[in-house]
């Protein structure tokens, strides 16, 4: 049976906003208020259901397969991702060598602002742009923890440095998406991300600083500030605007970490910072110990985990049996599709969500519902065949490589769960509609709309997870009401995916991901907390940029 959406089951936009903000509201509602991730994720999944059926008239059957598959979406490819990257960090510690990383990372500098920025902005860019779905918030968050930063800082900085990389992550498809999505040209949006988001790359070096040392420490530490966030800076306006979205944040990410190495070999803060509470253990001195050989053996596993990363960035699809239109040798073996029973093609979208052809009442074609498992293709193959990898290199025997395998799943099985649930939730909520009428709710704006635009794209990744799925989701929305409100479309549907970037330090997924890499059990309501008006506050300064470019600076959107 198809079932059309319905974007206003209650005749008000105010109570139908708030019934659909239901789902949400529990789960963020608990896990603030010191309720365990799972129980949040369970109480909000039921809640979306609920909603789904019952609010927006959603036939149950569609409501459970909506469910079920983004359960199944949580756990491939995003719980394989992190499982992977947690095992490899595992097998790094029980060989002995993170030790080495540690203290070779010392050597570079002590400082922990020095760290954060070489750990969580550089690197973690780098893996954001090769990969994306959260790597480089499982793998920088469980490096830092593994420098000696508390697992809270470890999580919460991880988080909130993986903002403005976001929008070009994964070799540029949220932005590629965002083009098929809106019918907009790809380097126009390129260009005009490109153009919003070299201020917040930065602005978010110094904010991670001034989190963990304050505005003091800001300026005991503008050297490496400046370096860190200008190179990248520099490299994401020129790659965005004179080469497309591919690879903004792998150039960006190794050309600033390349560089603030190098400078650290002249420069050091004045004043080593440590957290107040943290013993100074090893002191710069006693580096000398470490030979380039040692350093070199130790940090091999991270350098295979990069050289994997990246190649299966390229190569995912190859890997997956190639484009539908020519597959390869591979296809029919790598990948496999499976078309959800019950929701494939039955769930339509409308106005003014989606395009309708005059006297048609839904959208020309059905929402796809298909579940494809690429099991070679996934990042998270390739992170775990860097474990592998690893294991020889350390020779780590095969049955210790099994058993920590299987301890590290069980170890992760609460959080599987977690991950699978607040997906099952994003993907009722998605299929159910009422994504759709929290969206609208920013549409009323009127002249106020281009500040809430990137909100709109913010509340998408909270929902989602992925600022490829809230583009997905809302790039069609946008440009039409940029049209209807006389504004520049490139303007307004770019800023989707730039507002984005800032929710994706307080969606359900990352948060979770952030407290298992960082063994914080039961930590998800502390990390919100930590991270949450960092946020609200830089998703606002979106919203004035877009504003002050629609109406003043219109000479910086291009064409």
């Amino acid at each position: 049976m198809d079932w059309v959406q319905v974007y206003d089951p209650c005749g008000s936009p105010f109570w139908s906003t708030l019934l659909a903000a239901l789902p949400i509201i529990t789960l963020l509602g608990l896990l603030a208020g010191g309720v365990d991730a799972p129980k949040s994720a369970l109480a909000g999944l039921v809640a979306a259901l609920l909603v789904a059926i019952f609010g927006f008239g959603m036939p149950a059957v569609a409501a459970i397969a909506s469910a079920i598959y983004g359960a199944c979406f949580g756990l491939l490819p995003i719980g394989w991702i992190v499982v992977a990257a947690v095992f490899l960090f595992h097998l790094t510690v029980m060989g002995g060598q993170f030790e080495v990383v540690k203290r070779s990372v010392v050597a570079l500098s002590p400082d922990r602002r020095v760290q954060a920025l070489l750990i969580a902005f550089c690197f973690g860019t780098f893996i954001e742009g090769a990969a994306g779905f959260g790597t480089p918030v499982a793998i920088c968050s469980a490096l830092m923890i593994g420098l000696g930063f508390s697992p809270l800082y470890a999580a919460g900085l991880a988080l909130i440095a993986n903002t403005s990389p976001v929008a070009f992550g994964a070799l540029g498809t949220p932005i590629i998406t965002l083009a098929k999505v809106s019918g907009l040209d790809e380097m126009a949006l390129s260009q005009m991300a490109g153009r919003q988001l070299p201020l917040f790359s930065l602005i978010v070096p110094v904010w991670l600083v001034a989190i963990m040392s304050g505005w003091r420490g800001v300026v005991g530490c503008w050297p490496a500030i400046v370096v860190c966030g200008g190179t990248f800076a520099f490299l994401q306006f020129v790659m965005a605007n004179f080469h497309g979205p591919a690879l903004v944040d792998v150039v960006g990410g190794l050309g600033s970490l390349i560089v603030l190495a190098v400078m650290l070999r002249f420069w050091q803060p004045k004043t080593i910072w440590r957290f107040p509470s943290e013993p100074v253990v090893v002191t710069v001195s006693s580096q000398s110990r470490l030979t380039t050989d040692k350093i070199i053996y130790a940090w091999m596993p991270w350098v295979f985990l990069s050289v994997f990363v990246f190649t299966w960035g390229f190569l995912k699809v190859p890997l997956s049996g190639g484009p539908d239109n020519e597959p390869n040798a591979l296809a029919g073996y790598t990948k496999f599709a499976l078309r959800v029973p019950g929701l494939h093609n039955r769930v339509y979208r409308t106005a003014p969500v989606a395009p309708v052809a005059d006297g048609a009442d839904r959208a020309a074609e059905a929402e796809k519902a298909v579940f494809e498992i690429p099991w070679l293709g996934t990042t998270g193959t390739g992170i775990f065949l860097a474990a592998l990898l690893t294991a020889f290199w350390l020779r780590i025997p095969a049955k210790e490589f099994v058993r920590q395998f299987g301890c590290t799943v069980w170890e992760m099985r609460w959080a599987l769960f977690t991950i699978a649930a607040m997906l099952a939730l994003a993907f009722t909520t998605k299929y159910g509609g009422s994504d759709a009428t929290m969206g609208l709710a920013f549409t009323r704006t009127g002249p106020l709309y281009p500040f809430f635009a990137p909100l709109l794209g913010w509340l998408g990744v909270a929902l989602t997870g992925s600022d490829t799925s809230s583009n997905a989701l809302f790039g069609s929305l946008q440009r039409i009401t940029a049209e209807q409100l006389g504004l520049n479309p490139t303007l307004i549907v770019a800023s989707n995916s730039t507002g984005g970037v800032m929710g994706k330090m307080i969606d359900a997924q990352s948060i979770v991901v952030a407290a298992v890499a960082t063994d914080q059990k039961g930590g998800e309501g502390a990390i919100l907390r930590f991270v949450f008006l960092h946020s609200v506050v830089l998703a606002a300064l979106v919203g004035a940029l877009t504003m002050i470019q629609a109406y003043f600076l219109t000479w910086m959107i291009p064409g």
